[in-house]
C-alpha cells in the first residue's frame, strides 16, 4: 500500500471499552469511603481527572467530598507513612567552623 494511502485507512484494532469508575446509583458524599478511596493515591494526593476517567461534574464532587473527608478527620491530609522519621545516614553537626587564616 502506498504512503499516502496508509494515512488515510482506519486502523483495524478493536479496542475494550473501560467501565465508568461511578455508576449511575453511586452517590458522591464525604461517608462514601470505599467510592471516594479510589481517587487517592498512596501518598493521599487526589488522583486527576484523566486518571479517574470521570466527567468534570463527578471529579468536582469528588474533590468536594474528598476535602469534606479530610476536615472532618476520616481521611488523613498526608499519607505518608515517614513523616517524623529522620534519616541517621545525614547526621547533622552543631559545631561553629572556624576559618584557616
Amino acid at each position: 500500500m502506498n504512503k499516502s494511502k496508509r494515512l488515510f485507512t482506519k486502523s483495524k484494532r478493536s479496542f475494550r471499552r473501560r467501565l465508568p469508575p461511578i455508576q449511575s446509583g453511586d452517590r458522591i458524599d464525604y461517608r462514601n469511603m470505599s467510592l471516594i478511596s479510589r481517587f487517592i493515591s498512596e501518598q493521599g494526593k487526589i488522583l486527576s481527572r484523566r486518571v479517574n476517567r470521570v466527567t468534570l461534574k463527578q471529579q468536582r464532587l469528588i474533590t468536594i467530598a474528598i476535602n469534606q473527608a479530610r476536615i472532618l478527620s476520616l481521611l488523613p491530609f498526608l499519607n505518608n507513612q515517614k513523616q517524623f522519621e529522620r534519616s541517621e545516614s545525614t547526621p547533622r553537626t552543631t559545631s561553629l567552623r572556624t576559618r584557616k587564616k
